[in-house]
């Protein structure tokens, strides 16, 4: 597969990365715990490289509709609260883990499926390929940045939700 830097397909990359990692975060035979840490870490550089880099740019474009950029925020939002309850579970192998798990699926699934279908197809359409793998190098440039810092830490993402 050829590297490529339209901010479409990182971001759609991304998505598919966070499926896999809830099959195993599901998986009594996978190591659910580190399975959590990579897409935590993953989940909030992507969230915060999408709200720092991405939207913006795309609030400038006609035909993307500025409430679906500021609702896919909101959804964010929504995900990260989720992901902290499942983060302060003590154990990964409780029933309150399994429901925690099963709601951070739920809010994600949501937020990308929508985003998906109204945001990025948008970008597709209406945003020039030269402008979007822009946008793909300042989103990657970020994502790596956060990740780098293991942003994906109960204290960070309380930071976060506190605004």
């Amino acid at each position: 597969m050829t590297p490529t830097h339209d901010v479409v397909e990182l971001i759609l990359q991304d998505h598919r990365t966070m499926e896999d990692l809830f099959r195993d975060m599901r998986s009594v035979d996978a190591d659910r715990a580190a399975a959590l840490g990579e897409f935590a870490d993953l989940l909030i550089a992507h969230a915060l490289a999408e709200e720092a880099e991405v939207y913006p740019a795309l609030r400038r474009f006609k035909n993307i509709d500025d409430e679906e950029v500021e609702h896919g925020e909101e959804e964010h939002e929504e995900g990260n609260k989720a992901l902290l309850a499942l983060l302060e579970v003590e154990d990964v192998g409780s029933d309150e883990w399994d429901e925690k798990l099963e709601e951070l699926i739920e809010a994600v699934n949501h937020h990308t499926d929508e985003e998906e279908r109204t945001i990025l197809n948008g970008a597709r359409e209406n945003v020039p390929m030269e402008r979007r793998e822009e946008l793909g190098s300042a989103f990657l440039k970020e994502r790596e940045k956060q990740l780098s810092a293991h942003c994906g830490n109960a204290d960070n993402i309380r930071r976060i939700l506190k605004g």
